[in-house]
Order: C-alpha cells, then sequence, then structure tokens
C-alpha cells in the first residue's frame, strides 16, 4: 500500500472515531448548565455537611471548629437519647406509613372504584385537601382535635366515654394519625391509577370462577399491582422518615422526649443546643437509614421483574 493511501486510510480512522466523540459532546452540552448547578447547590452542600459531621463545631461560644473524626458517631449509638429517637422514627414509619397511608390509601381507592361519581369526587376532595395543606398547618389542626379541649375529646363526651390528653398519654400514635390523615392521599391516587390498569376482564374471570372478594384481592389484584405497592412504600417510607413539621407543631417532641423522632432529635442538637456537629452526624445517619429502606424495596421490585 503506498504512504498517501496509508495516511487516508489513517487520517479517515481517526475522523471516523473522532465523530462520535463530537456528538456525544454536543448531545450532553446542554446539561451541561444543570449539572454545574447541581454540583455547587447540592454537592456542594452535602460535601460541607459530611466535613461538619466529623468536627466539633457549635454555633455559639467557640472560636473554630476542629476536626474530631468518629467521636460524633460514637457518642450517637452511646446516647439512650439518640437510641430511643432511632425506635421512634421505626414506630412512626412502620405506623403511619407502611401501615396506615399505604392500607388506607388502598382500602379507598378500591372503594372509590365501586362507588358513585359523586362520592368518588366528595372522597376525593376531602382526601387530598388534606394533602395540600402545608404541614405546619396540618399539625395545628390536628394539635386542636387532640388536645384536652379538643374536638376528639369533645366528641367522647358526647358519647359519655372516657376523654384523656392524648398528646400526653399516646403522644407518638397522635403524630402517627396526623401523619396517616394528611399523607393517605398520596397513596390513594397511586393505587387509583394502578388499580384503573387492572382489565376488567380479569376480574370478571375470577368472579365466574368462583372467586371470593378476598381471594380477588389476594391472588387477582394485589398480584397485578405490586410493583405500584412497592414505589409507593419506598416513597412514602422516604417522606415519612424526613416529617418535622407536623410532630414539631404538634408536640415538640414531647411529652420529655417520648415523641422525639430523628429529624426532631437532629434539630434540638444542631440548633437548641448548638451542637452542630453532633446534629450534622445525626443527620447523616438518619440519610443512612433512609437508604437502607431504599435498598431492599429497590431489590424487592427488582426481583418480582
Amino acid at each position: 500500500m503506498s504512504r498517501a493511501a496509508t495516511t487516508t486510510t489513517a487520517y479517515g480512522t481517526a475522523g471516523r472515531g473522532a465523530r462520535p466523540r463530537r456528538t456525544a459532546l454536543l448531545r450532553w452540552s446542554p446539561l451541561a448548565p444543570a449539572t454545574l448547578l447541581l454540583l455547587l447547590f447540592l454537592a456542594g452542600p452535602i460535601g460541607y455537611c459530611v466535613y461538619i459531621a466529623f468536627t466539633d463545631m457549635q454555633l455559639t461560644g467557640q472560636e473554630s471548629a476542629s476536626f474530631v473524626g468518629l467521636d460524633n458517631f460514637r457518642h450517637a449509638f452511646g446516647d439512650p437519647a439518640f437510641l430511643n429517637a432511632v425506635v421512634l422514627t421505626l414506630v412512626f414509619t412502620l405506623v403511619s406509613s407502611i401501615l396506615g397511608q399505604n392500607t388506607l390509601g388502598l382500602a379507598l381507592a378500591a372503594l372509590m372504584q365501586r362507588a358513585s361519581r359523586a362520592v368518588r369526587t366528595l372522597t376525593g376532595a376531602v382526601v387530598i385537601t388534606a394533602w395540600v395543606l402545608p404541614e405546619i398547618v396540618a399539625g395545628f389542626l390536628l394539635y386542636t382535635f387532640f388536645e384536652r379541649r379538643g374536638t376528639l375529646n369533645a366528641i367522647l363526651d358526647w358519647l359519655h366515654l372516657p376523654s384523656q390528653n392524648w398528646l400526653f398519654t399516646l403522644p407518638i400514635l397522635a403524630v402517627s394519625f396526623a401523619n396517616v390523615w394528611r399523607g393517605t392521599a398520596f397513596s390513594m391516587l397511586i393505587y387509583s391509577a394502578a388499580l384503573s390498569g387492572i382489565p376488567q376482564e380479569v376480574t370478571e374471570s375470577a368472579e365466574v370462577d368462583g372467586a371470593s372478594g378476598r381471594q380477588r384481592l389476594w391472588h387477582v389484584t394485589l398480584p397485578m399491582i405490586r410493583r405500584s405497592i412497592g414505589t409507593n412504600l419506598m416513597l412514602n417510607t422516604l417522606q415519612t422518615l424526613s416529617v418535622f413539621g407536623l410532630i414539631w407543631a404538634m408536640t415538640r417532641g414531647g411529652p420529655g422526649s417520648r415523641s422525639q423522632t430523628l429529624p426532631v432529635f437532629m434539630y434540638d442538637q444542631a440548633f437548641l443546643k448548638s451542637l452542630i456537629g453532633y446534629g450534622t452526624a445525626v443527620a447523616l445517619l438518619l440519610l443512612v437509614v433512609g437508604a437502607l429502606f431504599s435498598v431492599v424495596y429497590l431489590r424487592l421490585l427488582r426481583e418480582e421483574v
């Protein structure tokens, strides 16, 4: 082969290799500003928070922070208040999200499938109104419902039933009920869309074959919407783990620390006690808890494919 032919072949190969690279660069260039903003306003603060978690930074009474390594995390796992917050966070998530919002949302969606249009409109309006309310407003509304002189005790007195101070005797259950009341609409909307996607012929065939309502639910409906169930559980769990304003408005984590979940405990340590380093370490541990829940749900969804 001549030198000219060899040179032409080399340039042709190089040109073919450079063309896909230029095409890829042009394709990703519109995303560059968004990527830069994410790195600046998301990755940057997260990285700084990770750094703070390994220091003894305080809001007041300190000239400069020093690096303390894993001391904040060791202190957390040896702190009874932190362990109490972990247990209450798990109880709050289990009762209000996994059992409460998920189950009630599915039940409402199933009932609305058979209800009249007027009932569906009224029920949807009531449930969605609670969802769109700001968290702090919903907290104050539920505070007036559970307070000693509130609506719930007024109803119990009218029924000649014993009343009590619910925010003192059962604070974690009171805030769990409040979160169910506020967040059920999300589950209801997801399950309404999922149930609408089930072919009517499938349920009619099961009914013709003699399957009872419970059997149709367990063997037909739930298997066909299992991916929606997994997605709803994951999103609801992550949202519930971060609930702060609702609990703060109703109980401020009290009485004592009987409704102090991890977000409330983190706020108390970082901003009320000025221990920014320790509070940030707790925030990172809360992030780890959320990541563990996400991994479990994603593995379950992957196994169902």
